[in-house]
């Protein structure tokens, strides 16, 4: 094993510790064992909504993005609440050139 600091507000350390008594294990045996669990669970588990980017993944191919950002994202949370069906049309502004 390797030795590895990380910093604990007092309030998560004396929860930790708590709960090792509670369990009969050492602090270090608690964190490995919920680091372990928590990154074989995301592996596993359905992928992290966060870093989901099937906007871009869709490849929209608009060239103005970033001026009507807020509009391709109501679409595409529209969308998602749809359950991936008809989406409701909504006028997009064109494009500058």
């Amino acid at each position: 094993m390797t030795r590895t600091t990380i910093m604990l507000s007092p309030k998560l350390k004396a929860r930790v510790l708590q709960m090792a008594r509670r369990e009969g294990i050492s602090m270090g045996e608690l964190i490995r064992d919920s680091l372990e669990r928590r990154l074989s669970a995301g592996v596993q588990g359905a992928p992290d909504a966060f870093f989901s980017d099937d906007f871009a993944a869709k490849g929209s191919g608009s060239t103005d993005v970033a001026e009507n950002h807020d509009v391709y994202l109501a679409e595409v949370v529209e969308e998602k609440m749809n359950g991936g069906g008809r989406r409701v049309s909504r006028r997009r502004p064109r494009a500058r050139k």
